[in-house]
């Protein structure tokens, strides 16, 4: 459908990609990561068309349409309603809609044949483009993504930018364009949303390309990572823990390999040093600084996964009760938030408040760090110093200062030095730190708000949205540092791999009341779970099997030679699966004795070859193991019914 041929594409003079290829098929689910700065947003604007590469090549198929949700969408604005907007995505059945309802006009004060034909044809091309449920699948849509019923006739320039984004994203679900790029779709979604939108992508027909930070949002949407790296664009044929997984081992094979490459090559100019000025040498010589020469150089790993080790430093403990809030009321005109709820908030607690958009989380948060008024009391325990980041203290930086700067100036005790070793912690090193605010990318900001939050030696944080904006090194090493970090902290978020990373307590707004959970996000996930299997329409089930020899009749003579037949030829089958089985585990044994061969990497085409045939075998003996338990099964069902 596209393929990139050797694609180069330089800024200033860094190049974001050089001599990079990739081929996107018609159903391809792609998730394209990278770090931040790598250009996975810049590969979207060539594919769109809005940027053009140095060099290369971007061929499409003629019937290729494209999608593109981007943060520039942010802007938009309509004083249409939201649902007129979202049914922009239908232009030509709308088209039609206006032209027979001209002809029906038209028709009342002039009758004719012609007009008549005309309208049928008309009504027959309305008809064949699904054109009298347009209305009904942009509401479901625009409902699924989080809006209200009431919501749809309101004006899209009513909206904040998030809202508005989602609007965007609701038009290009509906156009449903060959290939639907989507640019950190998830900042601007809650969780209810968020599983819409999997749920929705899993059985999109055109092909995906997700740029996303959130890992279970890309394990449950993509089949294919495409990783942006060294300037190149690297694919992996799995989910976002497959990628995890298969980079370690080929990392791992790289780095093996480089080694040993460098250790030949010191070898090879030790001895080229040792007898260069020796006449009897020389053709020795020269034939070793010729195969130095022809030699493909083997790249090493470049270590992406920063490890922290962040010392926060408390200038005093918090008492055992931090907040409390007791009888709390909350509402915006006839909008009721919180009624009469109470709460608490004790010393150690890791609270991740999660839930839909509109249920009042980020209010809540407000209210905890008083600074929005409300109805009730609430109370601050003893000595409770608090450190609060949301979104707007991007736009708090100093754009005039230098990052550093900007972190003496947060009036902690630290020394430059100390400073200048958080700032590595958020991937600042060297002379970043001398970078003005003002030059940083959105993601870059974050980090440095983030860093100055907890430089500040608060014993309580709240924290709105913390991963906006990150890319995924960045929220682990965010996870990192609040698993380090020894205070209470409460933090809005809609990252699950983010709060089932730090979060002990589960807070969530039901009937506009605090509801806690105490425990894990996953656990709270398999509670629910619980709760809904609890209350869904009863399912009867099997009886067990002495129940079943009692109440079920004796299969007839003929119905049991069947029953025998059909068990033969599934016995057959596992037999001869059990042996592909064994087959395959031969050759994969075989394979990894190869990889473990450091002569094989002299030649990088046959180690590709090698590793790409392991994988190949890897997955095909999963493959067979889940067709051998599924032939185990039948079989028992079969032996069941005869016995």
């Amino acid at each position: 459908m596209i393929s990139i041929n050797n694609l180069s594409y330089y800024l200033g003079g860094r190049a974001l990609y050089e001599n990079a290829s990739l081929h996107i098929k018609p159903k391809d689910k792609i998730g394209l990561v990278g770090l931040n700065g790598t250009g996975k947003s810049t590969l979207l604007k060539i594919l769109n068309g809005d940027n053009q590469p140095s060099s290369g090549e971007i061929l499409k198929a003629k019937d290729c349409s494209i999608g593109f949700l981007n943060q520039d969408l942010l802007s938009y604005q309509s004083d249409d309603s939201i649902l007129d907007v979202a049914m922009q995505a239908f232009t030509e059945t709308l088209k039609l809609q206006d032209e027979i309802d001209k002809l029906l006009h038209e028709i009342e004060t002039n009758y004719t044949d012609e007009l008549i034909n005309r309208l049928g044809v008309l009504q027959d091309r309305f008809n064949a483009l699904d054109g009298y449920t347009i209305r009904a699948k942009t509401e479901e849509v625009l409902e699924g993504i989080g809006f209200n019923t009431a919501d749809l006739a309101k004006p899209l320039r009513t909206f904040s930018g998030g809202w508005r984004m989602r609007v965007m994203l609701a038009k290009l679900l509906l156009e449903k364009p060959s290939l639907l790029m989507l640019d950190e779709p998830t900042n601007h979604l809650d969780l209810p949303s968020i599983q819409w939108v999997e749920n929705y992508l899993k059985s999109y027909e055109g092909a995906v390309i997700v740029v996303s930070h959130d890992k279970q949002f890309l394990d449950n949407t993509v089949s294919t990572i495409v990783e942006v790296t060294q300037s190149k664009l690297i694919t992996y044929s799995g989910d976002y823990s497959f990628y995890i997984e298969e980079k370690e081992m080929r990392s791992e094979i790289q780095k093996n390999a480089f080694e040993n490459q460098q250790a030949a090559i010191k070898q090879t100019e030790r001895f080229i040093e040792r007898f260069r000025s020796k006449a009897t040498k020389a053709r020795q010589v020269q034939s070793r600084v010729k195969s130095l020469e022809r030699m493909d150089i083997i790249e090493d790993v470049v270590d992406e996964n920063a490890a922290v080790n962040f010392k926060f430093k408390f200038s005093q403990k918090s008492g055992r009760d931090v907040i409390t809030l007791k009888d709390i009321s909350k509402s915006y005109g006839d909008l009721h938030i919180l009624s009469h709820t109470t709460g608490r908030i004790e010393r150690g607690d890791k609270i991740a408040l999660i839930g839909a958009n509109g249920k009042g989380k980020s209010t809540l948060l407000r209210i905890i760090a008083n600074t929005e008024k409300f109805q009730g009391e609430r109370t601050e325990g003893y000595n409770v110093i608090t450190s609060f980041f949301a979104q707007h203290q991007l736009e708090a930086l100093d754009v005039e200062n230098e990052i550093l700067q900007e972190l003496k100036q947060a009036g902690s005790d630290k020394s430059e030095t100390e400073l200048r070793g958080v700032l590595g912690c958020f991937l600042f090193s060297n002379d970043d730190v001398f970078k003005r605010i003002k030059v940083l990318s959105g993601g870059e900001k974050s980090r440095v708000a983030l860093a100055k939050t907890l430089i500040s030696e608060a014993n309580f944080l709240l924290l709105d949205e913390p991963t906006n904006h990150l890319d995924m090194q960045s929220v682990n090493i965010l996870i990192q540092a609040l698993q380090q970090y020894e205070g209470t902290f409460v933090t809005v978020s809609h990252d699950r791999h983010f709060i089932s990373g730090v979060a002990n307590k589960i807070w969530y707004i039901e009937d506009q009341e605090i509801k806690e959970y105490p425990g894990t996000y996953q656990e709270f996930v398999d509670w629910q779970n619980r709760i809904a299997a609890n209350k869904a329409p009863e399912v009867k089930t099997a009886q067990p099997k002495e129940a079943v020899k009692k109440t079920t009749p004796k299969v007839s003579d003929n119905e049991a030679k069947l029953l025998k037949n059909d068990l033969k030829k599934q016995q057959r089958k596992l037999e001869e699966i059990e042996a592909k089985i064994m087959d395959l585990e031969e050759k994969i044994a075989l394979l990894e004795k190869q990889l473990a061969d450091p002569s094989l990497y002299e030649q990088a085409d046959e180690a590709k070859k090698v590793t790409d045939a392991h994988q190949a075998a890897t997955q095909e003996l999963a493959k067979a193991n889940e067709t051998w338990e599924m032939l185990a099964g039948e079989i028992e069902n079969l032996e069941a019914q005869l016995n």
